[in-house]
């Protein structure tokens, strides 16, 4: 089931890893999209908006899980594309102590820390009982949800991105059914909605286990692979904690954006949620694009294929920026009917401002895909320093379109807050990748010239 991406063309073989990544993430917007929907038609506007006052807490904490993942993942696909697959075990035992740290730590920090949170953001009084209802169900199910994500982000470290989709697809169309019969059916409210997610991520994480432990004797670990080498676990920390870091620090710029929402009132928090889950499943492409190119990267890293690493990134940004101008021609033309999905008929005001966010993400997607691509090649390259950077001003300038332009601009603030924080974000990527792309230039030059001088002589013809 495992797959080497460092031999093939590049392009081509970052395509075909990217497609079932593609695939999957539509699976899990659709299914945050169906739950939405469901909660919107089912419950109300109101419970809507309670969904989406919690969001951001959500995004702050189970955003976390997301990201420290895919750095555990990194340094696995960098020791299997080395051919070093003992060392492959050892960081996958290492990837599984620094995860339970991390669900238990999630537990603790959001079952303690969600409602006051809440009312710091000055969450409607009216909504303050759903939504930490649904926060507080979601946290104690964290470590279903961390483990899905990290098995899944190893066996995509292998180079099979197919496996993870069928569990996801699986956790999906169960998660539908159970929203669908707690609230349709059961009348347990917004909290159905997080017991089902929970519910249906350890379904996931069960056949996941079944399956490894079935067909995929690669990554069965003995009782040797828990005995770790000097920094092994050091590293496999570092990359995730680093990478969940990133994700949290952009998500703090979305908890000061959310508490400005919040003060706009009930209308625009379910206008801002509902456009938020039509964008987030209209970007899963180009997020799938930037979780392939991070594998990619980290096992050419470890087979020292410095020139596929350097052309592939390349060539997929290309693709990337005519993908991003197809997706926003898409949803500049349907964003609109699909947001009338979450909010029926009767919501006139919520409907436009939620096409007014659509308008202004859609234009400018290009710039998120130049930000997904080169930031994680360079996160694949094994470096954590200037990614963090970069989460460090997707913060800033989204905390700032809070802070500085929903008062004088109302919900138009709000929906240049996206747009404004890719910019910050790819400012530092943008000169850390051409540091790098000289480097691997450099590489490529010193291993040449070591296979010229390695090389024996040609004999002269008898």
């Amino acid at each position: 089931m495992s797959k080497d991406l460092t031999v093939g063309s590049p392009l081509r073989v970052i395509v075909a890893f990217t497609l079932p990544l593609l695939i999957g993430n539509l699976f899990q917007q659709l299914y945050l999209f169906t739950d939405t929907a469901i909660v919107g038609q089912l419950l109300g506007v109101h419970a809507l908006a309670a969904v989406g006052a919690s969001g951001s807490l959500h995004f702050l904490l189970i955003g976390f899980t997301f990201g420290a993942s895919a750095g555990l993942g990194i340094p696995i696909a960098r020791a299997f594309g080395s051919g070093d697959l003992a060392a492959m075990r050892r960081y996958v035992a290492a990837g599984a102590m620094v995860s339970a740290g991390i669900a238990l730590g999630i537990t603790a920090i959001g079952e303690l820390a969600s409602g006051p949170l809440l009312r710091l953001l000055g969450t409607p009084p009216e909504l303050m009982a759903s939504a930490t209802v649904f926060l507080s169900v979601t946290f104690w199910g964290s470590g279903a949800i961390m483990a899905f994500n990290f098995l899944a982000a190893v066996v995509r470290a292998l180079g099979d991105s197919r496996t993870p989709l069928y569990f996801l697809i699986l956790s999906c169309v169960l998660n539908i059914g159970l929203v669908y019969l707690f609230i349709g059916v059961l009348g347990t409210g917004v909290g159905g909605a997080a017991l089902a997610t929970v519910i249906s991520q350890l379904t996931a994480v069960l056949a996941c286990l079944v399956l490894i432990a079935r067909r995929m004797p690669q990554l069965r670990l003995r009782r040797q692979d828990w005995n770790l080498q000097p920094g092994e676990l050091a590293e496999s920390a570092r990359t995730g904690l680093t990478m969940g870091f990133q994700m949290s620090v952009i998500a703090i710029g979305a908890v000061v954006l959310q508490s400005a929402i919040n003060r706009l009132g009930s209308d625009a928090v379910a206008a801002a949620t509902a456009a938020m889950r039509v964008d987030q499943l209209a970007v899963a492409p180009l997020a799938s694009v930037g979780a392939a190119i991070s594998t990619f990267v980290a096992q050419n890293r470890g087979a020292a294929q410095w020139w596929r690493i350097r052309v592939g990134v390349f060539r997929t940004l290309l693709a990337s920026w005519l993908f991003a101008l197809v997706l926003g021609g898409v949803i500049v033309a349907l964003g609109t009917p699909v947001v009338q999905l979450f909010v029926g008929e009767g919501e006139p005001a919520v409907v436009a401002l939620a096409h007014q966010y659509l308008v202004i993400n859609a234009a400018l997607y290009p710039i998120l895909a130049s930000l997904l691509v080169l930031r994680n090649a360079i996160q694949g390259l094994g470096a954590t320093g200037v990614p963090t950077i970069a989460g460090f001003m997707e913060l800033v300038f989204r905390a700032a379109a809070g802070l500085f332009l929903v008062a004088p601009l109302g919900f138009a603030g709000v929906a240049l807050a996206a747009p404004l924080a890719w910019i910050g974000g790819l400012l530092p990527v943008l000169v850390s990748w051409f540091a790098y792309w000289w480097r691997l230039k450099g590489r490529e030059r010193r291993l040449l010239v070591r296979e010229l001088v390695s090389r024996p002589p040609l004999l002269p013809a008898a």
